[in-house]
């Protein structure tokens, strides 16, 4: 029978809860742009690239076209500060991640956040050595929905996309996950999951440990 390979773990909305924090920010953002996000608008970003989550961003705000410098820079200020701070674990992912590393089951953390925000969470929160590898949003040419994510991380891991199991809260990392080929958790969220096969759906991390994970591979 095949062995659980590896476990790929996404980050915002899945470990951490950080997509409140994305709120506070992008809120503020708006703001100071004379507007306010819709919240079709906020729900559709949750999961996407930075970059596509900015477009429907501007758009909302009827400013498509604008010059994002300056912002890039106040958003990217204003998350590393609440980063820092403020971010918190989902419920029960901390124990299912320390479950994995005492098992020996190589982990990646997989994710469409870019590379200097996800170093502020690893050393605010998440550890610097929990993760074997980290894929960031900005180190991908094609981000989540596409699957080269996952498959960069599996490849750097050196194991079979197909013997690991990817631990996604999104539609869009959902698809990214299974398009690259691996068994699927999908973590009720803030954007409700529809069923989908080959994803195994949960309320909550509380409701995955080892033995699922192992059983899903096999």
């Amino acid at each position: 029978m095949p062995e659980l390979a590896a476990v790929l773990f996404d980050m915002d909305g899945t470990l951490l809860d950080s997509e409140r924090l994305w709120d506070t920010a992008l809120r503020g953002l708006a703001e100071r742009l004379g507007g306010t996000v819709s919240e079709p608008a906020r729900r559709a970003m949750i999961g996407r690239s930075f970059r596509d989550s900015m477009a429907v961003f501007y758009r909302d705000l009827g400013l498509a076209g604008r010059d994002r410098a300056a912002d890039d820079t106040w958003l990217a200020g204003r998350m590393a500060q609440l980063f820092a701070t403020d971010l918190d674990w989902r419920p029960g992912a901390a124990g299912l991640v320390a479950e994995v590393r005492a098992a020996r089951v190589p982990t990646a953390l997989v994710t469409s956040t870019s590379r200097p925000l996800v170093e502020v969470a690893l050393r605010s929160t998440l550890g610097t050595r929990t993760f074997d590898v980290v894929v960031c949003g900005n180190e991908v040419s094609a981000p989540k929905p596409d699957p080269e994510s996952y498959r960069t991380a599996a490849a750097r891991l050196g194991t079979p996309i197909a013997r690991c199991v990817a631990i996604e809260d999104s539609p869009s990392g959902l698809a990214s996950a299974l398009d690259a080929g691996a068994a699927v958790v999908g973590v009720q969220g803030e954007v409700p999951l529809p069923a989908r096969p080959g994803v195994h759906l949960v309320a909550s991390l509380t409701d995955v440990d080892l033995t699922l994970l192992r059983r899903l591979v096999t």
